[in-house]
C-alpha cells in the first residue's frame, strides 16, 4: 500500500511510525535499499548516514528503526521525502531515465552518480558483471574488490550498489569511468510491483533452474560435480564472414559468456536467435547450464525475467499437438498462481523472455519455414512450434539461444539467426585450469598436466572438454597403474570403458579382471548397450523409455555400469527416461556392437563407411558404388538402422569402428569374438573401404587450370575419412591411400579442424610424394594442433594458418621444425595471438632459410620491439618476396627498423604495413628505403597516422624509385589540399 503524501509534519510522522516501520520491514532487503537509494540521491541522507544504515548483517527491523530515527531528526522535509521514497520504491516498474543534461565528462562524477543513483542502478544491475570486468582490466578496482562485490549473497542490484559505493570512496577515476559507461547501458523495465503472479512465477523459475543447474551431470552419472567448482571457460568466437572487399579481415572477437547477447557481429539485426555451434563434446550443454545458473542466482542476464530451458532430444519425444502456452508451462515450469496473467505478461513483454534449445542436431526434424504458425494459443506439432519460435512468428523479440553441431545447421536456418557463435573447446590454459579444478590434491593435477605435455596426441584430444573429463576420470589408470598414453579417440573411450568396468567389479576381483578378460566378462552387457545405442541412432532417439530398454534386453545390472543416466529435464508423461552420458558414448557402443555382434555381418561395414542417406552430400559421394548396398532392408535390421541414422552420428560411429579394428586392439577383440575369421574379414573390409574411398575422391578432382597448381577444397566428409584412417593407425594403409593424390594446393578452411584432425592429417599427408600447399585458415588448430602438424611439415611447400588461435609458443615450435624443412617456403599466420615473443624465432627462420619466399604476420600484437628483432633476420635474408605486417603496433620506431633492413633487399616485391600507427618519422624512413630499394613493387600504408609532412617525404622518395608500381595511402590524416595536389602528381599513388 502507498503512504499519503499529506503527512509532512514531524508529529504526524511520529504518529504513523508503526505503519511506516511495517512497510519498511514487510518487503525484502532489496526494497529497503531502494528507499535508501532515493533518499541518498535527494540529499536527505549524508554519506555517513548511509554507511550506518547499510551495514551488513544487521536485522532489517533494526535498520528500519534506525532510518526512521535518522529521518525524523532531519525535520519535516526529511519526513516528507521518506514517504516519497517509499512510494517510489513501490512503483519500481517505471522507466528511470537519465536526465537530458547528463554529462559523461563531468568534473564531479561521484556527485552526479549519487544524484541519479536509482536510475544508475537500474541501468547497471543487468550488466554489472561486464562493467566490473572492464573496470578491473583498466585498473580501477582490484580482483579482491571484484570478488567482494560478486559474493553470492548479493543480488544483481545489490552488486550495482556496492560498485557505486566503491566509486564514492575511491579517488582513482572509477567514478568517472562509471559516469561515461552508464549512459551506454540499456534501461530495463521491472514487472509491476503489484503483479504477485509474475513475481511468484519468476521466483519459482529461478529456484527450479538453480536446482537443475547447480550440479554438472552431462558426462558423469556416478557422482555430482558442482558446476561452480568445475566450470571452465571455453573459447567462444563470433563467426566471421570472409571474401568481402575492403581492409584486411580482423580476427574474430573472442567473447565471454556474459557477451552472448552482444550486438557485435550481427548477421541479421531483425532476428531473435543466437546460434552456438560446436563439435560433439565441445561443451555446448555445459555453457547453457552455466547461463541458467547465472540467471537463477541473480548474477547475470538479469535483463530477462523468465528463462525457459528445453532439450531438443526430449522435445522430439512429445507426441501430439501442443500450444506455446502448453510448451512453456507444462513442459518447463507451471505457474502456481494466475496462469493467464503470467502468459499475457509474456506476450506483452517478449523482450524479457529467454528460451534456450539445447542440441538441435539431435532433433530428428529438419528445419523448415514452409508452415507458418502465429497463434500462441492454438496447438500445432512440436517441430512446427519450435521452427516458428526460431523464425519469430511466435514470441517475436523474445531471445532464443540454439546450440547445435555444425552439420545440422542449414543455410535456411541461418536466415533467421541474429548472431552465430562458435564454441571451440578449451584453450591450452583452459585444460590446465580444468584439471586443477578437478584435482585439488597436491601434485595430482600437475602430474596430469606433465603427462599431457609429454604426449602430444593425448594433449590434442583434451581441447574438447569431454576428453579432459575422461583424463580426469581415468587419472589413476594414466598415472598410477601405467595405463599407457592413448593416441586416438578410440583409445580414450576404451580406457574410460575399462575404468567403469573396473569400478563395477568386486574389489577382490579387480586384480584378476584386467584387459580382455574384463571385457569378456561383461560382453553381454556391452552388447545390450550397443544394440540400444544403434537402435537409438537409427530412430534418432537419444532418450529411452523403460519399454525401449526392455526391448534391447538392458536390465538393472547393465544400467548400474554407469553409461546410462537419468535424463535431466523430463518430458511430462514419460517414465524415468535414461540417456547415454553423451552422444559420443552412444556412437561408441553402437560401433562396439557392429564389430562384435553376430547380428552384424562384416559386409555391413561397407554401409557404415558410406555414411549415406537420401540427399546426403557427405561421404557417400566419395565412395564407389560397390561400397553401398541397395535399398530394401528389413525393418528393424542392423542394415535398416544404419540407413536411417543421421550422417554426423554415423561418421562418429564409423571412426570408432575403424579404431576398434586397429591392430593394437586385435587381442582385446579376439578374446570376445567367437570367430577369428569374422574379425579378420571386418578388418579387411574397413581397410579396403577407406583406402578405396580416398583414392576415388582424389581421382575425382578436376584437372588444374593451365598455368596454375592443381587445387582441392576438401569438405568435412573428407576429414572423417582421414580421421577413420588415423583411428586405424596403419602406416601402410595411409601411404597407399594418398598414392593417388596429385594436387599442389589442399584447402581445408572452415572445416572445424582442431588438434585431433591435425594429428590425423599429419598421419596421412606425411606420405605424400610431392610437396603441397596446406591451407587451414579459420579453424581451431591452436598451439596443440601446430604440434600435431609437425610430422607432415616436410611435405608442405606453404602453410596457411590464419585465424587459428595460435600463440608464440606454437609458432616457436613450428619454426624450430621449419628450419629443417627445405620445401617450406611460405608461412601465413595472420589473425592469431602472436606477440614480440615469436619474433626471435622468425628472425632465425629468415636468417637460416635463404629460399624462404613469403611471411605474413598481420593482425597480431607485434610492437616496435618485435619489428626491430625481425629486422635483424631481414638483413640476413636475400630471398623473401612478400612481407605482410598489417594490423600490428610497430609505430614509427618499428617502421624505421624495417625500412633500414629492407633498403638494400634484392627480392622483396610486396610490403604491407597497414594500420600500424606510423607517423611522419616512420614515413621519412620508408621514403629513404624507397630511394634505395630497386625491386619493391607494392607498398601498403593505409590506415596509419600519416600527415602532410610524411606524405610529402614518401612522394619525394617515390620520384626516385622506378620499380614501385603501387603506393597505397588511403585512410591517413593528410589535408584535402595535399590530397588534391597528390592526385595529379603520380599515377602510382592510391589515395
Amino acid at each position: 500500500m502507498g503512504v499519503g503524501r499529506e503527512m509532512c509534519t514531524q508529529e504526524a510522522f511520529q504518529a504513523q511510525r508503526s505503519e511506516l516501520l511495517g512497510l519498511l520491514v514487510s518487503g525484502s532487503l532489496e526494497g529497503f535499499e531502494s528507499v535508501l537509494d532515493w533518499l541518498l540521491s535527494w540529499g536527505v541522507l549524508s554519506w555517513e548516514d548511509y554507511e550506518g544504515l547499510s551495514l551488513l548483517g544487521q536485522p532489517l527491523s533494526r535498520s528500519a528503526r534506525h532510518l526512521l530515527d535518522t529521518v525524523w531528526s532531519k525535520g519535516a522535509w526529511g519526513c516528507e521525502r521518506l514517504i516519497a521514497a517509499v512510494n517510489e520504491a513501490q512503483a519500481d516498474s517505471q522507466v528511470l531515465e537519465l536526465p537530458s543534461c547528463w554529462n559523461p565528462h563531468s568534473s564531479h562524477p561521484a556527485r552526479d552518480l549519487q544524484s541519479h543513483r536509482p536510475a544508475v542502478i537500474r541501468r547497471l544491475y543487468s550488466r554489472v558483471e561486464g562493467v566490473l570486468e572492464q573496470a578491473r582490466q583498466q585498473g580501477f578496482i582490484s580482483r579482491y574488490e571484484c570478488d567482494e562485490i560478486r559474493l553470492p549473497i548479493f543480488t544483481a542490484s545489490q552488486r550495482a550498489r556496492r560498485l557505486l559505493d566503491l566509486a564514492t570512496v575511491k579517488a582513482n577515476g572509477l567514478a568517472a569511468f562509471l559516469l561515461q559507461h552508464v549512459q551506454e547501458l540499456p534501461v530495463l523495465l521491472a514487472p509491476p510491483f503489484e503483479d504477485a503472479a509474475c513475481k511468484k512465477f519468476t521466483s519459482k523459475l529461478r529456484s527450479t533452474l538453480s536446482a537443475q543447474s547447480r550440479f554438472l551431470s552431462t558426462y558423469d552419472g556416478s557422482e555430482n560435480l558442482c558446476l561452480e567448482e568445475i566450470y571452465t571457460e571455453n573459447v567462444l568466437e563470433i563467426r566471421t564472414e570472409v571474401g568481402l572487399a575492403g581492409s584486411p579481415q580482423k580476427s574474430p572477437a573472442i567473447l565471454g559468456l556474459e557477451d552472448l547477447f552482444s550486438t557485435r557481429g550481427q548477421l541479421n539485426a531483425d532476428a531473435d536467435t543466437v546460434l552456438v555451434m560446436g563439435e560433439a563434446g565441445s561443451g555446448k550443454s555445459t555453457l547453457l547450464q552455466r547461463l541458467h545458473l547465472l540467471w537463477a542466482t541473480g548474477r547475470d542476464f538479469q535483463e530477462f525475467l523468465f528463462v525457459f530451458p528445453f532439450s531438443c532430444r526430449q522435445l522430439q519425444c512429445v507426441a501430439g499437438p501442443l500450444s506455446m502456452q502448453t510448451l512453456l508451462f507444462q513442459h518447463c515450469c507451471w505457474p502456481d498462481l494466475g496462469q493467464q496473467d503470467v502468459f499475457q505478461f509474456l506476450l506483452d513483454h517478449p523482450d524479457r523472455v529467454l528460451l534456450t534449445f539445447d542440441g538441435f542436431d539431435e532433433f530428428r526434424f529438419r528445419f523448415s519455414d514452409q508452415e507458418r504458425h502465429c497463434s500462441p494459443t492454438d496447438p500445432t506439432s512440436v517441430q512446427n512450434l519450435l521452427f516458428n519460435l526460431l523464425q519469430g512468428n511466435l514470441l517475436k523479440n523474445a531471445c532464443k539461444v540454439l546450440t547445435s553441431r555444425p552439420a545440422a545447421v542449414s543455410s535456411l536456418l541461418r536466415k533467421y539467426v541474429r548472431l552465430e557463435l562458435q564454441l571451440k573447446g578449451f584453450s591450452e590454459e583452459g585444460i590446465k585450469v580444468y584439471l586443477r579444478k578437478c584435482h585439488r590434491q597436491p601434485g595430482v593435477a600437475e602430474r596430469l598436466i606433465g603427462l599431457l605435455r609429454a604426449t602430444s596426441a593425448l594433449h590434442g584430444l583434451c581441447h574438447l572438454p569431454v576428453f579432459s573429463w575422461m583424463v580426469s576420470k581415468c587419472h589413476q589408470e594414466l598415472l598410477l597403474q601405467g595405463g599407457g598414453s592413448p593416441k586416438t579417440t578410440t583409445d580414450m573411450y576404451l580406457l574410460i570403458l575399462q575404468h567403469f568396468l573396473l569400478h563395477a567389479c568386486q574389489p577382490d576381483l579387480v586384480a584378476h579382471s584386467v584387459g580382455p578378460c574384463l571385457l569378456k566378462a561383461r560382453l553381454a552387457t556391452l552388447l545390450h548397450l550397443g544394440r540400444l545405442a544403434l537402435w537409438g541412432l537409427g530412430h534418432c532417439c537419444y532418450v529411452f523409455s523403460a519399454g525401449q530398454l526392455q526391448a534391447a534386453h538392458v536390465d538393472a545390472e547393465d544400467i548400474a555400469l554407469g553409461f546410462l543416466v537419468r535424463a535431466r529435464r523430463v518430458v511430462p508423461g514419460s517414465l524415468a527416461p535414461l540417456e547415454f552420458l553423451h552422444i559420443t558414448f552412444q556412437c561408441f557402443f553402437a560401433a562396439f556392437y557392429l564389430v562384435l555382434s553376430t547380428d552384424a555381418p562384416p559386409s555391413l561395414l561397407r554401409q557404415v563407411f558410406s555414411c549415406r542417406r537420401p540427399g546426403s552430400p557427405l561421404v557417400a559421394r566419395l565412395l564407389p558404388a560397390l561400397c553401398v548396398p541397395g535399398p530394401g532392408h528389413r525393418e528393424g535390421s542392423v542394415a535398416a538402422l544404419l540407413q536411417e541414422a543421421e550422417p554426423h552420428n554415423l561418421q562418429i560411429t564409423a571412426a570408432f569402428v575403424a579404431g576398434l579394428l586397429a591392430q593394437e586392439h586385435q587381442g582385446l577383440l579376439a578374446e570376445c569374438q567367437a570367430s577369428e575369421k569374422a574379425l579378420l574379414r571386418r578388418q579387411a573390409c574397413a581397410r579396403w573401404c577407406l583406402a578405396r574411398s580416398l583414392q576415388r575422391h582424389f581421382h575425382s578432382i578436376p584437372p588444374a587450370v593451365p598455368g596454375e597448381a592443381k587445387s582441392m577444397h576438401a569438405m568435412p566428409g573428407f576429414l572423417w575419412l582421414i580421421r577413420s584412417l588415423y583411428e586405424l593407425q596403419e602406416e601402410r594403409l595411409a601411404r597407399e591411400a594418398v598414392r593417388g593424390l596429385d594436387v599442389g594446393h589442399l584447402k581445408l578452411t572452415f572445416c572445424g579442424v582442431g588438434p585431433v584432425e591435425c594429428a590425423a592429417l599429419a598421419f596421412v599427408l606425411r606420405h605424400l610424394r610431392r610437396p603441397v600447399a596446406l591451407q587451414l585458415d579459420h579453424n581451431s588448430v591452436g598451439d596443440i594442433g601446430v604440434e600435431q602438424l609437425l610430422p607432415c611439415l616436410r611435405v608442405c611447400k606453404a602453410l596457411y594458418l590464419r585465424n587459428n588461435n595460435i600463440s608464440d609458443r606454437g609458432v616457436c615450435k613450428l619454426v624450430e621444425h621449419a628450419l629443417h624443412c627445405e620445401q617450406l617456403q611460405k608461412l601465413a599466420l595472420f589473425n592469431n595471438k602472436l606477440t614480440d615473443g615469436c619474433t626471435h624465432a622468425m628472425a632465425r627462420l629468415l636468417t637460416c632459410r635463404q629460399n624462404f619466399l613469403s611471411l605474413r604476420l598481420g593482425n597480431n600484437n607485434i610492437t616496435a620491439a618485435g619489428a626491430e628483432v625481425l629486422a635483424g633476420g631481414l638483413r640476413a635474408n636475400a630471398s623473401l618476396q612478400f612481407l605482410g605486417f598489417w594490423g600490428n603496433k610497430v609505430g614509427d620506431k618499428g617502421a624505421q627498423a624495417l625500412a633500414e633492413a629492407l633498403g638494400d633487399h634484392t627480392n622483396l616485391k610486396w610490403l604491407s604495413l597497414v594500420g600500424n600507427n606510423i607517423g611522419s618519422v616512420g614515413a621519412q624512413a620508408l621514403a629513404v628505403m624507397l630511394e634505395k630499394n630497386a625491386v619493391l613493387e607494392e607498398l601498403c600504408l593505409e590506415e596509419n597516422h600519416l600527415q602532410d609532412e610524411g606524405v610529402c617525404s614518401l612522394t619525394d622518395g617515390l620520384q626516385r624509385n622506378a620499380s614501385l608500381k603501387i603506393l597505397k595511402l588511403r585512410g591517413n590524416s593528410f589535408s584535402p589540399e595535399e590530397m588534391e595536389k597528390l592526385s595529379h602528381r603520380d599515377a602510382r599513388l592510391l589515395l
